[in-house]
């Protein structure tokens, strides 16, 4: 019989997370940096980047890291999402 996995993907692998807010933000970018590099110590300067919407109403940051675990990504997810200056994480 064959262990069922938690998650299709291998680890460590390449991830990036996606967090949108309201782009009125004073440092919405910097936000999400600060919460992803709590679970991702070693997390490069250039690891992030950021997108405005196309009416300029919210801003996306997208963070790109070496994942190393399902439960690290839950973490991360979960501190996104909790924060309440973030309106949306993928």
């Amino acid at each position: 019989m064959s262990e069922q996995k938690d998650t299709l993907l291998e680890f460590p692998c390449e991830f990036s997370v996606k967090a949108m807010g309201l782009s009125s933000h004073p440092d919405f970018e910097a936000l999400v940096v600060e919460i992803v590099s709590v679970h991702v110590p070693d997390l490069a300067q250039d690891a992030s980047r950021s997108r405005s919407s196309k009416n300029g109403k919210y801003l996306s940051v997208t963070v790109t890291f070496q994942a190393t675990s399902k439960a690290q990504l839950d973490a991360i997810y979960y501190d996104l999402t909790g924060h309440q200056d973030v309106v949306m994480s993928l």
